[in-house]
């Protein structure tokens, strides 16, 4: 690829752009934690982070234009062309077992820059045929998320300044917000499972910083707490799946896993891992991998910590919701998708359909702002792996694009709230919309984008998703119609929570006047973020736009080839474009919004009937829904209290056995000491002082003959020389 032809930075490559977007958040969180003391940074703390963001933004937009923009046609329509399809056709979650041999396209698949190509590599370990190399890759997957973490990251930057001014940790919140950032953005960036796997754990490490950045408080370190450990559970499943992967390449390198992998469908070579085929092992190895992400991303039943997580500030939770934690999952299956089998294909969109369900429907019941956007991620979350599952690759992540502008401003906008009412019980509301008219109108715009309302963002995405899974439930059986018919039904539950929360915040009397009294319109550094993400809400990047050179993003994330389909012995299913299965999908959303709306207003505005007699009539269904379906009952029953069980089981053998024998060993070793200290006083010291007592008895004796006087001393040497002679004598 050439340099970029920029104002700044004349003659780089990708690459020094896509260094500079992962150095510049260190480089802000390690000067502020370093300088967190000083009176610039106590009192400008936002200043750093703030401009290294802001830069980082720049590059991964020239990156966004430069390596995906300006490389098409080679992009998304050369790539669909290769695979066989027109642009937005993908390979389906599976197929019949063919007849005939299976076969199918094999394509490049090869990054617009990578940093391998181009000698950019850093050897981190080589151990025997083991060899991590930190690299960088680029392609239009990395090259959206880039841009979608850091405008999200900017803003929430922006926002905070205003959010948590005069907060006494100040500097220490945007230094653990640019960790978090640097942290996603490696994630991003790396061209390595292993190097993936430890900015996982390092986004982990941040959300557990900042859901529990109030300490002193009750809830927050118990929150993180829960969000840490809970996301360990699929952790450990995906690093076993990591291994597994290893196992069959030799390789934790993507692109090439990438390689080998179509090497071995192309010659039909069989992994030796375990004696299994190639499509088992690949199936146990996608399992593995999808744990991880099912915990990150907040999918049933790994979906506890996440509505406990907006225990945190409400920045933090925007961050979180919107463009760093739980989107890496949905990135991750992305990033990996050509390792999927079918059968871990259809075990995800099962997965994600349970969740967009259950999520949607304890949105509907809860009370608390945050709490319902948190479900309502779940649930928006759930159709993205829905239609990842489903064979809508390109409809999944562009769902994660537009959710991650709206869903901030929904989560940002919530956070104004907060801050002018001092509460977060939306039965503590009401009128706010004469109070706080900006927060309002760019409220209501991220509303009607979440809800799927033709004309803004998240109907585009919302409606691909609903055609994928309508294909998917035409080419299967009647059991694959149900995320289908779950995406429609979701989408009206999804508007009518929505319209609840708008009716309880901000129209009817007030509920609490004395909230409401004091209730004000946040500052610039608040609402400007929110006009910004309103308009991203409104401009839908699903129409064409010249910034894009005419192309759709969906037309930028071209679904990789179906390798591990035709690994497992099956024909890719390709998505046939319709316009009239288009409208049909328009029209029966279209529907389901107008139901939606006309049974909130006879809800909420003519209570014909109210609130309270759909709470008599569905009893069960809303306390079961209230109760988020004994998740954290269920969990406490059963892995909390084996757990317990468990950690007291090693504790008795701990000491009984481990203690009992280390003590045992303690008991031999005094008797022993004893016995030698008795050997040691009685032999040794005994015969020591023996030679003692005998030395000091002959020393008395022999020294009367010290007598002083030189006859008595001439007397002995001539006695002594006569002795001696006579023995002399005697012995010859």
């Amino acid at each position: 690829m050439e340099p970029f032809d920029s104002p700044f930075f004349q003659g780089a490559t990708p690459g020094w752009y896509a260094l500079a977007i992962l150095l510049l958040p260190l480089g802000g969180f390690l000067f502020t934690a370093f300088t967190w003391k000083s009176g610039f940074t106590r009192k400008h703390g936002h200043v750093v982070p703030l401009a290294t963001i802001g830069v980082a933004l720049f590059c991964a937009l020239s990156i966004f234009k430069h390596a995906v923009i300006d490389q098409q046609p080679a992009g998304a329509h050369a790539a669909a062309a290769e695979h066989g399809a027109k642009p937005g056709q993908e390979h389906g979650g599976g197929g019949k077992a063919a007849h005939e041999e299976p076969s199918a396209d094999l394509g490049d698949h090869r990054p617009a820059w990578s940093s391998k190509e181009h000698g950019g590599v850093y050897a981190l370990l080589s151990v025997g045929s083991l060899h991590i190399d930190a690299g960088i890759t680029i392609d239009a997957l990395t090259a959206a998320m880039l841009a979608v973490v850091c405008i999200v990251a900017f803003l929430v930057h922006l926002y905070s300044v205003g959010y948590m001014h005069g907060d006494k940790r100040f500097p220490r919140f945007f230094a653990f917000l640019q960790l978090f950032s640097f942290s996603m953005l490696g994630l991003v960036l790396t061209d390595n499972l292993l190097l993936l796997f430890c900015f996982w754990e390092l986004v982990g490490v941040c959300s557990y910083f900042l859901i529990g950045f109030w300490f002193e408080q009750d809830e927050p370190p118990k929150a993180s707490m829960k969000a840490f450990m809970t996301n360990r559970f699929g952790d450990v499943g995906f690093l076993l799946g990591i291994l597994f992967a290893w196992g069959i390449f030799k390789t934790l390198d993507i692109h090439e896993i990438y390689g080998r992998l179509q090497h071995m469908v192309a010659t039909h070579v069989e992994t030796s891992l375990f004696g299994w085929g190639l499509g088992a092992a690949l199936t146990v190895m996608g399992l593995l991998l999808f744990l991880g992400p099912m915990a990150k991303s907040a999918q049933v039943p790994l979906h506890v910590w996440l509505p406990d997580a907006m225990a945190g500030p409400t920045p933090v939770s925007a961050l979180i919701h919107a463009a760093t934690m739980v989107a890496a999952g949905v990135y991750m299956v992305g990033r990996v998708y050509f390792l999927f089998t079918p059968t871990v294909l259809g075990f995800i969109a099962v997965v994600g359909t349970i969740t967009a369900l259950v999520a949607a429907t304890i949105g509907l019941v809860h009370n608390n702002i945050k709490k319902v956007l948190a479900y309502s991620t779940c649930s928006q979350l759930g159709y993205m792996m829905l239609s990842l599952g489903v064979g809508g690759y390109s409809a999944g992540l562009f769902h994660l694009y537009t959710h991650a502008f709206f869903k901030a401003c929904l989560f940002l906008g919530a956070g104004s709230v907060i801050h002018a009412v001092h509460t977060e019980d939306m039965r503590e509301m009401g009128g706010l919309r004469s109070k706080m008219p900006k927060t309002f109108a760019t409220f209501v715009i991220a509303t009607l984008a979440l809800a799927g309302v033709p004309f803004f963002s998240g109907a585009f995405s919302k409606e691909m998703i609903v055609e994928h899974a309508i294909q998917w439930g035409m080419n299967g059986t009647l059991a694959h119609w149900l995320p289908a018919v779950v995406a429609v039904f979701g989408g009206g539950l999804t508007f009518f929570y929505m319209m609840r929360l708008l009716y309880l915040t901000f129209f009817g009397p007030p509920r609490d006047h004395h909230k409401f009294e004091h209730a004000h319109e946040s500052p610039p550094t608040m609402t400007i973020p929110l006009f910004v993400l309103g308009s991203l809400a409104i401009v839908s990047v699903g129409w064409p736009v010249p910034f894009l050179g005419g192309h759709k993003i969906p037309e930028l994330l071209a679904p990789p080839p179906a390798l591990a389909t035709v690994a497992a012995g099956q024909v890719p299913h390709h998505g046939e474009e319709s316009f009239f299965l288009s409208f049909v999908v328009l029209v029966i959303s279209v529907a389901v919004l107008v139901f939606a709306y006309r049974l909130y207003v006879r809800t909420y505005k003519q209570r014909s009937p109210g609130p309270e007699v759909w709470v008599r009539r569905f009893g069960p269904a809303y306390g079961w829904a209230t109760h988020l379906y004994f998740f954290d009952e269920l969990y406490q029953a059963t892995v909390v209290r084996l757990g317990g069980a468990v950690s007291r089981a090693f504790t008795r053998f701990d000491v009984r056995v481990v203690d009992g024998a280390v003590n045992g060993v303690a008991s031999i070793g005094l008797a022993l000491s004893s016995l030698w200290g008795m050997f040691d006083r009685v032999v040794v010291d005994g015969t020591v002082n023996s030679f003692w007592h005998a030395t000091h008895f002959l020393s008395r004796r022999f020294r009367r003959l010290q007598t002083g006087n030189a006859q008595d001393y001439l007397a002995f040497a001539v006695g002594g020389i006569a002795l001696v002679s006579l023995l002399f004598v005697f012995l010859s």
